[in-house]
């Protein structure tokens, strides 16, 4: 049923409860797990205009941050029996999920409601609610 299921984390604590449901679904035909963070380029781009520090400095902190969190996260899965594919790009997290569920034939997003900028989701909608709204794949979305 959930043979392959995308879940896109920002390492909210919100996301992290969502981990728990996936280690869950191994008994429901989960094969795969493609764990994905997105660098929010925005926000690169922002430190880059207004001159707030060196940007390829901040990507590369984040990259290793990234990447230390994202082992956490594929450990555990692993523990629980199943396969993971981690992957962390850079860019607009809504374009980059969406461009992963189609690339990767996801068959469930499992997502968590919200993420660490409560005030920007309230102002501009929450990355969540896009994806419900723009995903090919059904959504599983993890409340507080």
């Amino acid at each position: 049923m959930f043979k392959k299921i995308l879940y896109p984390t920002d390492f909210s604590n919100v996301s992290k409860k969502a981990l728990g449901y996936l280690t869950q679904l191994k008994d429901a035909g989960t094969e795969e797990i493609i764990v994905l963070h997105v660098i929010d380029k925005r926000g690169i781009d922002a430190i880059s205009r207004y001159g707030a520090g060196n940007a390829e400095t901040v990507i590369r902190e984040i990259t290793k941050e990234a990447k230390e969190e994202g082992k956490k996260i594929e450990k555990k899965l692993i523990q629980s029996g199943l396969k993971v594919k981690m992957i962390i790009e850079r860019g607009v997290p809504l374009k980059e999920i969406l461009k992963i569920e189609e690339k990767e034939k996801i068959s469930v997003i499992i997502i968590g409601s919200h993420g660490k900028t409560n005030l920007k989701e309230m102002l501009l909608g929450s990355v969540s609610e896009k994806v419900i709204r723009q995903s090919k794949s059904p959504v599983l979305v993890i409340k507080r």
